[in-house]
């Protein structure tokens, strides 16, 4: 009977193990070569999923990995705790945000822990604690005395009903994700972070993050969005007399301009509305929607014409109608554009609702006379109907624009930023106090630092829409800490994103009385390695960067960029199931039949669907307890490195995790094989043990997972065919260390099993030696005619003659050449041979 790996009590006795000895706390001491290997921290929504096991999983073989090779090594786990969630759920369950929160994290520690990832969880920090958040607000009131910090009145999404201000995520088709009511844009004092400060300076840094993925680091690139262009100002028609201001990035399509369109709340706007009840009727259906740039995109582009007209500044008697348009904002730019339809999409869509006119102004070689339908031209070319610039290409016109404007003084050259300040108020309990105080006499009074943190009161209820901030009987009534006099607490709390700016920060250096102690945090950061999905790759990226920037800008800190590495991994994907009345059905709803699936409690046939993401509402969810109960820890792990490149996404399969059980009880078999007293080298056996061994720590360090796996098989096969032999039983205590950053568990239950010293979690990457690397046989082909008819395996070098007479003895070339001799031979050292007849 072949003996079976038990995963249950092996996962088990081992996670105490290593517990017990802190194998894997990371001493700020040592004077081993350090590594900080971190992956992005969760939300505790209560479960962790399979895409969160891949992602620790990636993680976890890396950090063990640099501890075998003599790394002291720096692996935490925390939580990034606040945000709405927490908050629905105490209006939906009738529980406190915290609660639930704290809740949440330990069942998802508890479902960590049974992985057995190496993590050092005495660093383990969540961001909803006033021991990490009232460190974050001594670091706000840093910045806002550096002057990176300030307050001003800003357009935001309301829920009328709800009463709250909405992310833009939360509005759905124009109305709030909650209450289903029309969100209004209305203007509430924000407190904003000056990221654009260091704007050009987050630019040129992409150029430094050689080890970051080219998509990452072009998508920070665009989202800045540096460009250079021309500001200038349309000059008014009488009666009208205001000029508007403009920002253009293509003033070389200055000559296809056929309007300009304007804010709902431009001071032109304004001044229209207030004689006319049309445009007043407008400009409120215009607070309708979302307020970023992106969103507006993509809505209907709705205009009301002014009745006013502008100058073209190359013609005063060229005249342009002034719209006011619902894609235009007063926070982005001047908050008027000049449209050009044949060479900007929204332009176009405008122009065509609106019928005004289109004149192509830039063209390829040969289109000059080719009309624009529905698709705008945004390609390279030359100019073409622009008067002094037709002929010229696209950078030179704009150039010549420039200059003319500078010249006649009627606009200037400008470099601007898509880039704008992040805004940080959020109308919401659940979230850092920001730590200022309102005095009517004073202004503006940051908390003094020694009354720090400013807790979030427990005592709040969520029956009524708003802020339980607002209308809390004593929270924000406070004194004013410079003059004594009644005064108020800001009730806005941070925008989560600046709790996960810098808690990788945080967990390299946890002092009770201050943030972070630079000496302690400069040993560790910035993070060698950082894991994580590329749906952060902006915000939370840029927003991490800023924050870094900040703290050197202020002296805490000496370096810039936190990440030195970053990979971005995959997601894990299932098929979907729906039942005959179009339900979405779970994996655990259904089982196959024959070559059909069907519906377990019903018998009814089920329609399997595409692979997609995981996700609850499709119910193509697995989780992870049940297979880890099933298979164990191990086999999980090793199934969510082994079948896909880790940049790509990983399909979920039965067949999958069955054959990493399945490899996971091979392995254990040839740990039972291991014969301390076998004797006599094989020296074939030698050469793929070390071949391995080097293969597959440059596998890991390269985050090549799949392939350090397959190096695995390869050697687990040959491992199984070769003969007892001192060799073999090298091999079998070498594949144990191998597989130990992989399937912990299995590993170190083996490492005991043969008597080994120590934990295998505490033992060193085995040594390669060099002279194993170097094939010292080689397999030659035999042809004929250039056909491959036969191989021979010979030592490296041997003669050519030697070559040519092993060639002729090979019984399918004696086969093919059935007596004919041949007329030339070609000789390949190390290669081929070649019989021509």
């Amino acid at each position: 009977m072949q003996r079976r790996f038990n995963p249950l009590e092996a996962d088990a006795r081992w996670q105490a193990v290593w517990d017990e000895k802190q194998s894997f706390k990371a001493d700020d001491a040592s004077t081993k070569p350090r590594s900080y290997v971190l992956e992005m921290f969760p939300y505790p929504s209560g479960r962790i999923h399979i895409g969160h096991v891949r992602n620790y999983s990636m993680g976890d073989v890396l950090a063990r990995f640099r501890r075998m090779t003599g790394h002291e090594v720096l692996h935490p786990m925390g939580w990034d705790a606040f945000g709405m969630p927490a908050e629905n759920a105490a209006m939906e369950k009738k529980v406190h945000p915290g609660d639930w929160t704290r809740s949440n994290i330990a069942n998802m520690r508890a479902q960590l822990k049974k992985l057995g990832f190496a993590i050092d969880w005495s660093r383990e920090l969540a961001t909803c604690e006033p021991d990490y958040y009232g460190h974050e607000q001594a670091l706000f009131l840093d910045m806002l005395e550096a002057g990176l910090v300030y307050r001003k009145e800003s357009q935001v999404n309301w829920d009328p009903v709800d009463m709250t201000v909405l992310a833009n995520e939360q509005v759905i088709d124009g109305r709030g994700w909650r209450s289903g009511a029309l969100v209004e844009k209305r203007k509430l004092n924000q407190w904003f972070l000056k990221i654009t400060q260091f704007a050009d300076d987050l630019l040129e840094g992409l150029g430094t993050l050689d080890q970051w993925p080219d998509k990452v680091r072009t998508m920070q690139e665009n989202w800045i969005g540096k460009s250079v262009g021309l500001q200038f100002s349309f000059k008014p028609v009488a009666p009208f007399d205001s000029a508007i201001e403009v920002y253009s990035t293509r003033p070389d399509t200055i000559f296809g301009a056929s309007f300009v369109a304007i804010a709902a709340d431009h001071p032109v706007a304004q001044a229209v509305a207030a004689n006319n009840p049309d445009a007043v009727a407008f400009i409120e259906k215009c607070k309708e929607g979302g307020t970023t740039a992106a969103e507006l995109e993509t809505a209907e582009k709705l205009g009301f014409d002014t009745g006013l007209t502008v100058a073209h500044p190359f013609d005063p008697e060229w005249h342009l109608p002034v719209f006011i348009a619902n894609f235009v904002l007063m926070d982005y730019g001047t908050g008027a554009v000049m449209g050009v339809p044949a060479h900007d999409q929204r332009d176009l869509d405008f122009a065509r609702k609106y019928m005004l006119p289109v004149e192509r102004v830039v063209a390829p070689e040969g289109e000059a006379d080719k009309p624009i339908h529905d698709e705008a031209y945004t390609g390279p070319g030359h100019l073409v109907n622009s008067r002094f610039l037709d002929g010229m290409a696209v950078e030179a016109a704009k150039a010549a624009v420039i200059a003319r404007a500078e010249g006649e003084g009627w606009g200037a050259g400008k470099t601007v930023f898509r880039l704008r300040d992040w805004g940080v108020s959020r109308q919401r309990y659940w979230g850092t106090p920001i730590p200022v105080i309102h005095c009517d006499d004073c202004g503006v009074v940051g908390v003094p630092k020694d009354q720090l943190p400013v807790k979030l009161p427990e005592d709040v209820t969520f029956d009524i829409p708003g802020n339980p901030l607002d209308r809390h009987p004593s929270w924000k009534h406070v004194d004013c800490p410079s003059c004594g006099k009644a005064a108020r607490r800001e009730t806005d709390t941070l925008d989560t994103f600046a709790d996960s700016s810098w808690y990788f920060i945080r967990f390299a250096s946890q002092p009770d009385d201050k943030p972070f102690d630079r000496a302690t945090v400069e040993q560790w950061l910035p993070v060698g390695q950082y894991i994580g999905g590329v749906e952060h790759a902006i915000l939370h990226l840029l927003y991490a960067r800023f924050w870094t920037r900040a703290l050197q800008h202020m002296g805490q800190l000496g370096f810039a960029e936190p990440f030195t590495g970053l990979f971005t991994q995959g997601m894990v994907t299932h098929e979907t199931y729906k039942a005959g009345d179009g339900s979405w059905l779970s994996p655990q709803e259904i089982k196959k039949s024959g070559d059909d699936y069907v519906h377990i409690e019903s018998g009814a046939p089920v329609t399997v669907g595409r692979v997609e993401k995981m996700s609850k509402s499709k119910k193509n969810v697995v989780d992870p307890d049940d297979i880890i109960e099933q298979y164990g820890a191990d086999a999980v792990r090793w199934f969510m490195l082994s079948d896909s490149p880790p940049e790509r996404d990983l399909p979920w399969t039965e067949a999958g995790i069955e054959g990493s059980w399945r490899f996971v009880n091979r392995v254990w078999r040839l740990f039972g094989e291991a014969d301390a007293a076998a004797e006599g080298q094989d020296k074939a056996l030698d050469r793929k043990l070390h071949q391995t061994i080097d293969g597959v720590a440059k596998d890991i360090e390269a985050l090549g997972f799949n392939k350090a796996v397959a190096k695995i098989y390869e050697l687990v096969n040959a491992i199984e065919k070769a003969k007892p032999s001192a060799s073999r039983t090298a091999a079998i205590r070498a594949l144990a260390l191998l597989v130990a950053p992989m399937t912990p568990h299995l590993a170190e239950e083996g490492w005991a099993e043969m008597a080994q010293d120590g934990l295998i979690a505490e033992a060193a990457w085995p040594a390669v030696d060099p002279a194993l690397l170097v094939e010292d046989e080689v397999t030659i082909a035999c042809q004929v005619m250039g056909k491959l008819r036969d191989t021979i395996t010979v030592p490296k070098g041997t003669p050519k003659d030697e070559l040519e007479k092993l060639a002729l003895a090979a019984p399918n070339v004696v086969r093919t050449l059935d007596g004919a001799i041949p007329k030339k031979v070609i000789v390949v050292p190390d290669r081929l041979v070649n019989l021509v007849i």
